[in-house]
């Protein structure tokens, strides 16, 4: 699921429609879901800005909640499916790769977030990460405490986290991670889009 929920203040216009090598970031994003798991569906509270897409389009199921917010509406939305999980990716990531989200899949289950490591400030993706549906309660009451953080509620499931060496199979994390909140980032961007990308270390990617 893209989770497009948020808007876009920093970066003045819905930043998922911002063009990085001649694509949106948005089909970018929805291209590797679909390449990932099939048919990728969007959380958005405005669902303007992604009517042109045809996909599937539902609102936060507790508005004002911030991105906890967003992720609580994806396992819901996975449950109904019949699904065990949500796999969550944010919207302003251009350059995650498709066999990198199968990895965090593969190690998904009912109860249990599965997650990237990353060299970034906080040491991993909360939003390139699956979320088991059975998150659905923790969310909940974290959000009930007042909580607004991603990993709130990590205390109260099981975290497996991909780690970092894992992840570089993929791909260089600080391009697979690589995020547009400002019109200075999708310039730095589009000079990402132009570099071919290092090759991923090792063969599950392949």
């Amino acid at each position: 699921m893209l989770l497009a929920g948020g808007r876009s203040t920093r970066y003045g216009a819905p930043k998922a429609l911002a063009e990085v090598g001649g694509r949106t970031i948005l089909s970018r994003a929805l291209e590797t879901l679909d390449d990932a798991v099939g048919d990728a569906v969007i959380v958005a509270n405005d669902p303007e800005p992604y009517a042109g897409t045809g996909r599937r389009i539902r609102p936060d199921v507790r508005p004002g909640t911030g991105v906890l917010g967003g992720i609580l509406t994806a396992v819901g939305w996975a449950a109904e499916l019949g699904r065990e999980a949500a796999l969550v990716l944010a919207c302003d990531m251009p350059f995650v790769a498709a066999p990198l989200l199968e990895r965090l899949v593969a190690e998904a289950a009912p109860v249990r977030v599965s997650i990237a490591a990353s060299d970034g400030p906080r040491g991993l993706e909360p939003l390139c990460a699956v979320y088991g549906v059975e998150c659905a309660g923790p969310i909940v009451r974290a959000l009930d405490r007042g909580e607004r953080a991603i990993i709130s509620f990590f205390d109260d499931v099981e975290v497996r986290r991909l780690p970092l060496e894992e992840v570089r199979r993929y791909g260089d994390p600080k391009r697979l991670f690589f995020n547009v909140n400002r019109p200075g980032e999708r310039r730095a961007a589009e000079r990402l889009a132009d570099a071919p990308p290092e090759s991923p270390q090792g063969g599950d990617s392949a």
